[in-house]
């Protein structure tokens, strides 16, 4: 999962780039598509896979493919259409607010967060505040579309953590991979115009986004969800948005003025704190 969030921070660099070519539902369906076919062959892979597409298990593993993979969708469009109106490094930070949304939605399952949960939102929003770019308490329209996509991304992170032992890790994978693409594809039909040439003018950032971000990390997380609770795979999966700010400074040259980092600094403290009082105090192992 650590390699996981290495994948995905470094992601919003190539999201932002291929945002010069094409439009975000287009990216996303292209790249979803691309990352469901790059799993294709590992269902051959091992002989003992064989047994995951009997009758009995492929109504259950559309039906998981079909609720995560809608609910990847919509944190997805919101995180594509919002990069285009922030930076990498605000898209990043925000996005990992779902490590605090993670136990806060688990009241939904009879999960009871501690004092360090509440401590560590206050923390969060304060971060909000510093690395937003615009004067007072305002979100930036960029910013708010993020915000919104973490909450779709802390469901998909509490479904993952359901579904994945229930499910084999490779067909949950491409399964909701194209449910993600088949989506965005209508949604780009219905708002963009796709051209086969301004596709491959951003064929770097989207083989990075699919076999990199879609591929590879997001079938790491279900097979990292299989044994670690949400909770924990939150919090490790965060640190996407250290890589994002590295990348976007690196890569991109985005300016990283003190107050952001004040702003990072205090998230960061935020998303720590939600699960200290659980894995530190309280003795938890995860």
């Amino acid at each position: 999962m650590l390699l996981t969030a290495a994948i995905w921070g470094t992601a919003f660099v190539a999201q932002r780039a291929g945002m010069e070519f094409v439009g975000p539902y287009t990216f996303n369906a292209v790249r979803f598509a691309l990352g469901a076919a790059s799993l294709v062959p590992f269902l051959f892979f091992k002989t003992e896979q064989a047994p995951q597409t009997s009758h009995m298990r492929l109504p259950h593993l559309l039906l998981s493919g079909l609720l995560a993979g809608s609910v990847l969708f919509l944190g997805s469009s919101f995180q594509q259409v919002g990069i285009v109106y922030t930076t990498a490094g605000n898209a990043g930070f925000i996005t990992g607010l779902y490590v605090i949304l993670v136990p806060i939605m688990g009241l939904l399952l009879r999960q009871r967060p501690g004092i360090g949960v509440w401590i560590g939102a206050v923390l969060a929003v304060a971060g909000l505040y510093f690395i937003n770019e615009t004067k007072g308490l305002h979100l930036g329209k960029g910013d708010l579309l993020v915000l919104v996509c973490a909450f779709f991304f802390a469901a998909h992170v509490l479904i993952i953590g359901w579904l994945s032992p229930r499910n084999p890790a490779i067909p949950l994978s491409i399964s909701q991979f194209v449910v993600c693409s088949f989506l965005s594809f209508i949604a780009a039909f219905l708002n963009e115009e796709i051209l086969m040439a301004d596709i491959l003018r951003a064929a770097v950032p989207i083989l990075y986004g699919g076999i990199g971000s879609v591929g590879i990390a997001f079938t790491l997380q279900v097979i990292g969800q299989k044994n670690a609770p949400p909770g924990h795979a939150a919090i490790i999966l965060s640190l996407e948005s250290v890589f994002a700010l590295l990348g976007g400074w690196l890569l991109l040259s985005e300016a990283v003025p003190p107050a952001k980092l004040l702003g990072c600094g205090l998230m960061l403290a935020g998303m720590l704190c939600a699960q200290f009082q659980r894995y530190f105090l309280n003795g938890e192992k995860g």
